[in-house]
């Protein structure tokens, strides 16, 4: 059970609570910091499953904590830049964000129970709604603007791509249902 890309995944899970310790921190660079251990851990995340593929350490441990390691930092992620920024717009984002995530869970599961789990697997919109999720999540958590005096506008890029990804989110979404959808209509066998 304790292969390398196991270890990575749990190490994910264990760095929820470091990291929001250290994004609340009372520290000038505290938000940065949260920021970076936010990447380091959204880097494990692509090592855990290159490492499981290459290493031929695939585990039914391994499947099951990746997609809830996964979760869990984006919840917590999306948690904090509403509180951070309190906006109106970043709030939505991260309602529909995590809304989206508990209902395409809960419809993989069930489409799973019924041994249809292929119809919804991740689309590549999916995985560009990650990719677009996690870099507005590390600029949004950085809140910078300018580095060195330059300016690199994260919080601006991260704002655009935190649009990007709630749209792919939403869209994403509603593939996964219509694909669903003859399934889920269908009546249930009544046993006598």
């Amino acid at each position: 059970m304790w292969t390398i890309p196991n270890i990575l995944t749990s190490m994910r899970v264990l760095l929820i609570p470091v990291f929001v310790v250290v994004y609340f921190l009372d520290w000038k660079w505290a938000h940065q910091a949260g920021a970076f251990i936010f990447w380091f851990a959204a880097v494990t995340d692509w090592f855990d499953g290159y490492l499981a593929r290459k290493l031929q350490q695939s585990t039914a441990f391994g499947a099951f904590l990746d997609p809830v390691a996964d979760k869990l930092i984006v919840s917590a992620a999306l948690l904090m830049i509403a509180h951070t920024y309190q906006d109106p717009w970043i709030t939505v984002a991260a309602v529909l964000l995590t809304s989206r995530e508990v209902f395409v869970a809960s419809l993989r599961e069930w489409m799973a129970e019924h041994g249809q789990r292929d119809s919804v697997k991740v689309s590549f919109v999916g995985k560009a709604k990650t990719m677009a999720q996690m870099l507005a999540l590390i600029g949004l958590l950085s809140e910078l603007e300018y580095f060195m005096g330059f300016p690199i506008y994260w919080v601006t890029l991260g704002k655009i791509l935190l649009l990007i990804a709630t749209v792919l989110s939403v869209w994403s979404m509603v593939v996964y249902l219509k694909a669903a959808w003859v399934y889920l209509v269908v009546e249930p066998k009544k046993h006598g």
